[in-house]
């Protein structure tokens, strides 16, 4: 696994032009590629800021196959930044039909192996990050979670997990970093109280 720090997500989306809300979705909603290219408008909330992940785009053999997401727990809703929702937001026709693909080319639907193609290698090299997969974006959205403090149920259920203990097999270590950090605040409060409690005043 590969993780990017905020500053590269915001590097690789300034890099992909118009692709721009598809890298920021995946990089702070944890889809899969697959699962951005399935996205429909009516999946989209832009009032809540939220995306509801209800099929998969996937090719077999060259076919372009359209199906539920991986996993009968990939099926869900995901709860956006508001400068996500925002880029999303950005273009669309107000007279566009609800059934339309949120990400076209030509008027046709992202396939995922022309998207890793033609668009995510280049910006992938105008980066420099170079040999990073789209999938670390999946990656990188969980780490991105936990640094803010996301519970690790919320964390599976915003990645499709079957269950959290899968979640925690994957990212523990992630967690455990920050456990550590709330260990060293603690010690830190415990300090202040024991000086307030021998001296009777804050230091």
């Amino acid at each position: 696994m590969r993780f990017c720090a905020a500053e590269e997500v915001m590097s690789l989306a300034n890099s992909a032009g118009e692709w721009r809300g598809f890298v920021l979705l995946a990089a702070y909603g944890g889809l899969r590629i697959g699962e951005v290219c399935g996205l429909q408008l009516r999946d989209v909330d832009f009032l809540r800021r939220r995306v509801t992940v209800n099929r998969t785009l996937s090719e077999v053999g060259g076919r372009l196959l359209v199906g539920p997401p991986k996993g009968r727990y990939s099926r869900r809703c995901v709860n956006l930044p508001k400068f996500v929702v925002d880029e999303l937001a950005r273009g669309i026709d107000p007279d566009a039909d609800p059934g339309d693909f949120l990400f076209r080319y030509r008027g046709k639907e992202v396939r995922p192996s022309w998207f890793r193609k033609r668009v995510w290698r280049p910006v992938v090299a105008a980066a420099g990050l170079q040999g990073l997969r789209f999938h670390d974006l999946r990656h990188t959205a969980a780490a991105l979670a936990i640094a803010a403090g996301a519970h690790p149920k919320v964390l599976q259920e915003r990645l499709g997990h079957h269950s959290a203990a899968f979640t925690l097999d994957r990212y523990g270590h992630l967690i455990d970093t920050l456990d550590q950090e709330l260990a060293d605040r603690l010690d830190r409060g415990a300090q202040v109280t024991a000086k307030v409690t021998s001296d009777g005043r804050h230091a």
